[in-house]
């Protein structure tokens, strides 16, 4: 079942940047989407532009910190359309900081939404994608992972330790059934910036997203790429970043 088009994906993260990007994009490519995020107003927005191109869209309230609703996500995309194909784990948030500065809150903010939620995606899809013989996670990680740089230690954290879960889980499920691919975006003009707390930190990063930043649709197309590919080819990880980004 190569290519995007009849495929049902649903995509966390989707009020805006990536995720929302992602939507338009697998949408204008014949997927259905289920898009989930805690902006719902945003969501209905975006839904309604995709039913206006011709598209399918289905709105989910989500908060990924919370389990259940994961589970709401996945099984409104069954419900609704018979199976899920494909889950793209996209919600995250980014707080920076010495780890001398003890920014504990921070530490476990970021531990529920880039990596508990994952976790809570995989065990609500996995035993549907078990069940009806296929299923692909698609999870956006970061280029942080790669580079380690200061104020970064916990953050890049968690998305190394994402990018190991799905590896680790790839590994475990070679029997044909299951894709999963590590999408390592660089600089993106997404809001991601916005929500750093110190102000000169937040006002460095974003001047570099802005100077810097490729937009969230070069990003959905990648996604878009490793979907397409047939069953018994998986891309396991793509890094897409700006050329001028070091």
């Amino acid at each position: 079942m190569g290519g995007v088009n009849g495929k049902v994906v649903a995509i966390t993260g989707a009020s805006s940047g990536i995720g929302e990007a992602t939507g338009l994009e697998l949408a204008a490519r014949g997927a259905t989407v289920v898009l989930g995020a805690r902006r719902t107003g945003r969501l209905k927005a975006l839904a309604e532009r995709i039913r206006a191109s011709g598209g399918r869209a289905e709105v989910v309230p989500v908060d990924v910190t919370r389990r259940a609703d994961l589970e709401q996500l996945v099984c409104t995309a069954v419900e609704r359309f018979e199976r899920l194909d494909v889950l793209v784990s996209n919600a995250g948030i980014a707080r920076t900081g010495l780890m001398a500065e003890l920014d504990v809150d921070s530490w476990d903010a970021m531990i529920d939404v880039n990596l508990r939620s994952v976790l809570h995606g995989i065990a609500a899809a996995l035993p549907v994608f078990r069940r009806q013989g296929h299923g692909h996670f698609v999870t956006t990680v970061s280029t942080s992972g790669l580079k380690i740089v200061p104020t970064q230690a916990v953050y890049a954290g968690t998305k190394n330790a994402v990018r190991t879960i799905l590896e680790a889980l790839r590994q475990e499920s070679t029997d044909g059934v299951l894709r999963t691919t590590s999408i390592s975006p660089g600089y993106v003009r997404t809001e991601l910036a916005d929500y750093i707390d110190d102000p000169d930190i937040r006002e460095q990063a974003q001047r570099r997203m802005t100077a810097l930043g490729i937009s969230p649709d070069a990003v959905a197309r990648a996604i878009a790429f490793a979907i397409e590919q047939p069953d018994d080819v998986e891309i396991g990880d793509i890094t897409i970043r700006p050329t001028f980004q070091n």
